[in-house]
Order: C-alpha cells, then sequence, then structure tokens
C-alpha cells in the first residue's frame, strides 16, 4: 500500500510543478523541456498533461498544444469576462475578406499569397497584412520556386482565439459546405 500512496504523491507532486512551470512559461514548451525540468520522462509529462487537460474542461484552464509544444491558456468560453475584466474592447472585427484569407490559410497552411489570391479571385494583400498585425497568422518558411514566396501558417494566438487546441480541430471541409448548403436551403 505503501508503494502505490507513495506513487500517487509522486504524480500529485510532479502534477503541481508541472503546473506551476506551464503558469510562468512565456509561450508553448515542449513535452521534453518540461521532461528535464522535471527530471522525468516525457512519457511521464505527457501522462499528466493528459490528467490536467482532463481536469480543466471544467474549469477556466486549457492546455493548447503547437505540434508538440503545449501552453496553459485560458477557456475560450471566459474570453467576454476576461476582456471585460481587463478592459479590452474588441475595437475591430475582422472583415469578410480577412476571414476568407484566415480560413484558406488554417485549412491550407503553409500557402503562398499568390496561392490565396488564386483561390480568391481577388488580390489579398490587405488582409494578409491585417491578420499578420493581429498575431493570428505569420510567416513559416519560403516556398523553393523562383523568386522564393513566403508561405504563410497560423500560429498559437489563432488557436487560442477561435478555442482551438490545435488545427486538427477545424472541422471538415466538406462539413463547412454540407452546413453552408443547408443554410441556403
Amino acid at each position: 500500500m505503501e508503494t502505490s500512496d507513495s506513487t500517487q504523491h509522486e504524480t500529485v507532486h510532479l502534477t503541481a510543478l508541472l503546473e506551476s512551470i506551464l503558469f510562468v512559461a512565456s509561450g508553448p514548451v515542449s513535452t521534453g523541456r518540461l521532461a528535464k525540468a522535471l527530471e522525468t520522462t516525457p512519457a511521464v509529462v505527457q501522462n499528466l498533461l493528459d490528467s490536467l487537460a482532463d481536469e480543466y474542461t471544467t474549469r477556466g484552464l486549457r492546455l493548447q498544444w503547437t505540434g508538440n509544444d503545449v501552453q496553459l491558456t485560458t477557456a475560450p468560453e471566459s474570453s467576454d469576462v476576461i476582456e471585460r475584466f481587463l478592459g479590452l474592447e474588441l475595437t475591430t472585427r475582422l472583415s469578410q475578406a480577412a476571414l476568407e484569407v484566415l480560413a484558406i490559410i488554417a485549412y491550407m497552411q503553409p500557402i503562398t499569397r499568390p496561392q490565396i489570391d488564386q483561390i480568391r479571385g481577388v488580390n489579398s494583400d490587405g488582409s494578409l497584412r491585417t491578420l499578420l498585425s493581429k498575431g493570428l497568422i505569420e510567416e513559416v518558411g519560403r516556398m523553393e520556386t523562383p523568386g522564393r514566396p513566403i508561405l504563410y501558417g497560423s500560429t498559437p494566438e489563432f488557436l487560442q482565439h477561435f478555442g482551438l487546441t490545435s488545427v486538427a480541430e477545424l472541422p471538415e471541409l466538406e462539413e463547412v459546405v454540407d452546413e453552408e448548403e443547408d443554410e441556403e436551403e
């Protein structure tokens, strides 16, 4: 019995330390880095993170994943109250054009401006500047073709803004098209 009590106490202790690290981290942290700081294995850290994620489903915090990196964030459903508390006014909403560009990038990343323009049929420079300034997209590299056009991708801020933990949570494109067709009927 003492061994399981000792193991349970160690798990509770490691979970508390992990939560503390995530709280003070300025951005996403790899499970390897967390394991090194906690002097344990990445597999143990992953199990602790899974437990924390389950605990957080009914609380005001969430774990947000960016690839293999994780970050502690507030729950998306708390955003209105947090904005009010912090005195943040949403001074600008995204235009329809910016939302179109953002959706194209989210689903097709990494993608270049000429590719976005081809899909939309219009120039997307203004929308790209807006999305870059709001931190919803970022330059993720350059294409290995003549002119080396910039490749764009979504950011952790994009995920947080839309209450996602990863782009894998975006609805399938067929689902979105089906919903739009249902609304039109």
